[in-house]
């Protein structure tokens, strides 16, 4: 019973996707218009399951115990980690709904595609076994490459799957081939086991092999992150997947990772920390640099949104190399300060059209907010507030994310990368304002009529401005979550 009490969201989403197939192989039928029958009918029943999945977790007791044989475990971590996932999958849910239809991804897989995705997030940050580890990285990765390609009429989509799928199956190979190296060594596949096999180890006695081995991992879980010099995929796949899948890749998967990665680096082998934090290192800084000058040279949103990414993982990373508590709870804060910003931009960004007669088109480039307070004051002050906060400006969310990043580098005398940050953030500033001066001062050669938004996703858009805009009123209300998540990590 424990261990299918452990499970029992995903259990109930699996179900319901063996349903959900069944009625969308019976019942798909399309119009000539192109319009399905049953999209609107799935996207109602995917936010049902998903608010259901969601009581499912929030009433559910949390407990410390090992389920599956040792290849799952459930603590404070993944009950909170679980509520997170799912009301972030909720909130993409509502936001991306009408674009899926006006973009005509009229297939009723894509929906099942999704729940298949996060139920694999829910089990990735469960796991507790190499084995089990490897299992559900390659089943999120899997559903990630389809979903990339899922639009068949372009070739962009199918370029951006394809690229995914073949640079992934590289961080998938490196992931097993550094898994068989320390099964290899060790005999030990369970986190908990190797813990206790390396605790206490001298750095001398180290093997080789061994080092090897969790370099080819960590490698393998940096590639998932888009982490430079592992991002090459990133901006591609970014641009090339419909907008809806470039928001749901960057929203969602990032805090899954994470949870692996620190097991794997705080728990399991934190005694290696003189090798790992010279690694996280070089990596913190390429991300930070790369991100930041990367993002100069864009002209399309998506791709100033995916190298935007790549500057905050270098901010996430950041606060790992003090390997405490107020690491990984600064880790977690910026995380979700993260997902509800990438939410508010997304929802503007899926939901802005432009009408250009005889049809509207997509906003895509840049460009295409300049003089965007003269002809939509709100929606320009919600661009703008959004911008602030990524950039950093307080007393905005992003702010206060940046500064518990910086101090728990500060904490460990990491004064050097920390000083470094500090000065990207304001090179990254440069660039942010430069998009706000567009929409306020600049003026676009025609005079350009937005469609309105949808209630859903001004509803998003507007949780989303209240959380970044009034979040320094009540900050403990996040942190002393983000504590109680990070406090697994500490046994």
């Amino acid at each position: 019973m424990y261990n299918f009490y452990s499970i029992l969201p995903e259990t109930y989403i699996l179900c319901n996707i063996c349903i959900l197939l069944m009625y969308g192989v019976f019942f798909s039928t399309f119009s000539l218009l192109g319009y399905p029958l049953l999209s609107k009918n799935f996207n109602l029943l995917v936010l049902q399951i998903l608010i259901f999945s969601f009581l499912l977790s929030f009433l559910q007791t949390p407990l410390n115990l090992l389920s599956w044989n040792n290849l799952l475990i459930n603590d404070w971590f993944t009950y909170y980690a679980k509520l997170i996932i799912l009301l972030a999958t909720i909130g993409w849910l509502l936001l991306s709904f009408e674009y899926l239809i006006n973009e005509k991804l009229n297939y009723f897989e894509f929906w099942i595609l999704i729940l298949l995705a996060v139920m694999a997030m829910l089990f990735i940050i469960q796991a507790y076994d190499l084995l089990a580890i490897y299992l559900t990285i390659e089943f999120q990765s899997l559903i990630f490459y389809i979903l990339a390609s899922i639009k068949r009429t372009s070739e962009f989509s199918t370029e951006a799957g394809l690229k995914y799928f073949i640079l992934g199956a590289f961080s998938s190979a490196f992931l097993l081939f550094g898994s068989s190296i320390i099964y290899g060594l060790t005999g030990l596949t369970n986190l908990s086991d190797l813990s206790k096999f390396f605790s206490g180890i001298v750095e001398n006695d180290i093997p080789f092999n061994l080092i090897i081995g969790f370099i080819f991992i960590l490698v393998a879980f940096l590639f998932k992150l888009s982490a430079a010099p592992f991002h090459v995929w990133s901006p591609d796949v970014y641009e090339g997947a419909p907008l809806s899948v470039t928001a749901f890749f960057s929203i969602l998967p990032k805090l899954a990772i994470f949870g692996i990665l620190f097991r794997f680096l705080l728990f399991t082998f934190y005694d290696f920390i003189s090798h790992w934090q010279s690694i996280i290192l070089i990596v913190i800084f390429l991300s930070i640099l790369i991100g930041t000058f990367g993002a100069f040279a864009q002209t399309k949103w998506k791709r100033f949104l995916a190298y935007s990414s790549i500057n905050h993982i270098g901010f996430f990373l950041l606060a790992l190399l003090s390997g405490d508590l107020n690491g990984i709870s600064s880790v977690l804060f910026y995380g979700i300060i993260y997902i509800i910003t990438m939410l508010g931009i997304f929802a503007f960004a899926v939901n802005v059209k432009f009408y250009a007669y005889p049809k509207s088109y997509q906003f895509r480039y840049l460009y295409n907010v300049n003089g965007l307070a003269k002809t939509n004051p709100f929606l320009a002050l919600a661009l703008t507030i959004i911008l602030f906060s990524m950039a950093g400006i307080p007393p905005m969310a992003g702010f206060f994310a940046k500064v518990f990043v910086l101090l728990s580098a500060v904490q460990v005398n990491a004064f050097g990368i920390s000083i470094f940050a500090v000065v990207m953030s304001c090179v990254a500033c440069f660039y942010y304002i430069r998009l706000v001066k567009n929409i306020y001062f600049d003026s676009s050669v025609n005079w350009i009529v937005i469609k309105p938004i949808n209630k859903t996703s001004s509803l998003i858009l507007g949780l989303s401005l209240i959380s970044i805009l009034f979040l320094f009123i009540d900050i403990e209300m996040i942190s002393i979550i983000t504590l109680v998540m990070s406090i697994p990590f500490l046994h």
